[in-house]
């Protein structure tokens, strides 16, 4: 069964800007990962077809495949583990999420649907102005 995680962009405030961050990481010849403390339990699951779903401001608003979960340790010695990340950022319908620490799992059936699928109707609209519809009830 997939399972996903969702975390907080942090310092993040549109996924223009997280693309940008990443395209730069790539031009380096950097590869892309987000580093986090905790190693999942269920780790497994989660490269089984997973996905870290990015908070930005609130929103649940873009996905990137995890192909690989590492454990690591730092120069002090200290574990955390490493989640390698697809190049590929998918958007997602957006919905409201409140903030929490660290990270989260994310059933399959309770993730937001990537705009391609769920969306396609509403493509015209800015993903700010869709949710915002959707609140109201809307769309």
């Amino acid at each position: 069964m997939t399972l996903h995680l969702m975390k907080l962009c942090v310092g993040v405030d549109t996924v223009e800007q997280l693309e940008r961050s990443q395209a730069r990481r790539l031009r380096r010849g950097a590869r892309l990962f987000h580093d986090t403390r905790m190693m999942p339990k269920r780790a497994e699951e989660v490269v089984d077809g997973g996905s870290l779903y990015w908070i930005i401001k609130g929103r649940f608003q873009v996905r990137q495949a995890i192909t690989r979960i590492s454990p690591e340790t730092d120069s002090e010695g200290r574990g955390f583990a490493r989640l390698h990340l697809d190049g590929a950022l998918v958007r997602v319908l957006p919905r409201a999420q409140r903030p929490f620490q660290g990270w989260r799992y994310l059933e399959a059936a309770k993730a937001p649907q990537d705009l391609a699928s769920g969306g396609a109707e509403n493509g015209d609209l800015p993903p700010d102005m869709q949710a915002e519809l959707r609140a109201l009830g809307i769309l």
